[in-house]
């Protein structure tokens, strides 16, 4: 049934390797709990969230050769649940498999972080509210490649995207949620119901939190952001997720017209969120937040 009716969830995380070669995962709670999220939302029945868990830490420790070591590098980790039942006829299925699958990955930034263009979609949608946006679920990703292949047309490396009503206010940038420094202040796109809450966005906001760093959470405009930068107040932009922790923004395309943020360069508020995540991931530095989990 979920070739034809889409019944497919899906989460991300990864393992990471100590100095020591203790094997670390990164808040793996969290994954389990919005699986079950996006689960209810696609009628799928909940997994219990401590067997989740567990799950993921009995195969990465039987797996755990598979880490590698390499600055950077790491075991990327993908369980999902889809629909089996061998049947025609629209409604939930009754019956799913769960799984959970690895892949060792390289450094995401070989030769350093880079910050990447961004074309902002004016005619594509990737979800509405109400809809399955803030699910982890196959069909947001289908219905993002199209605007996708055009980005790469114009050489820029991401989506962002605006919601669906209004297509004024931005929601997030590809497979990242993302953040704006202006003023001092950095701002994110609020939980609306069409926003995947991010680990990594959770993780960032109580970062800057823990930093005396004013973050707000709110509707932020395309058109605010042009003006912002325009007027010399917008200093830094950057994405958050688990394949690059942080992607810095250098550069915003909207019909037509294009703003560099911070001269195309990586900006020190982003450097030092990365550093201090991927810190903690690598068991390089204090684990003061408990995010991290041994196998």
């Amino acid at each position: 049934m979920v070739f034809h009716y889409g019944q497919a969830i899906f989460e991300g995380l990864k393992a990471y390797l100590s100095p020591e070669k203790k094997v670390l995962l990164f808040r793996p709670q969290k994954n389990a709990e919005r699986f079950n999220l996006s689960s209810e939302r696609m009628s799928i029945p909940p997994i219990d969230e401590t067997f989740f868990v567990h799950a993921v830490q009995k195969l990465v420790e039987t797996d755990k050769e598979w880490i590698p070591s390499q600055d950077g590098s790491s075991l990327y980790i993908r369980p999902f649940v889809i629909a089996t039942e061998p049947c025609l006829g629209v409604r939930p299925a009754h019956e799913y498999v769960f799984a959970i699958i690895l892949s060792p990955v390289g450094a995401y930034y070989e030769e350093g972080m880079n910050p990447i263009s961004i074309l902002v979609e004016n005619e594509y949608v990737r979800s509405v509210r109400g809809g399955t946006g803030l699910a982890k679920t196959a069909g947001n990703y289908a219905a993002s490649l199209k605007a996708q292949i055009q980005a790469s047309e114009q050489s820029c490396s991401q989506v962002m995207w605006l919601d669906a009503i209004e297509r004024k206010y931005i929601e997030e940038v590809g497979s990242m949620n993302v953040f704006f420094k202006i003023n001092g202040e950095v701002v994110t796109p609020q939980l609306n119901g069409s926003i995947l809450e991010g680990i990594t966005r959770a993780s960032t906001i109580q970062l800057l939190k823990h930093w005396n760093v004013p973050v707000i959470e709110r509707k932020i405009s395309i058109d605010e952001i042009f003006e912002a930068s325009k007027d010399g107040r917008l200093e830094e932009s950057f994405g958050t997720g688990t394949a690059a922790v942080i992607s810095p923004v250098g550069a915003l395309h909207y019909r037509g017209e294009q703003i560099v943020i911070n001269q195309g360069a990586v900006g020190p508020l982003s450097q030092k969120i990365y550093d201090t995540i991927t810190g903690i991931q690598y068991g390089k530095i204090a684990d003061d937040f408990n995010w991290t989990v041994s196998c």
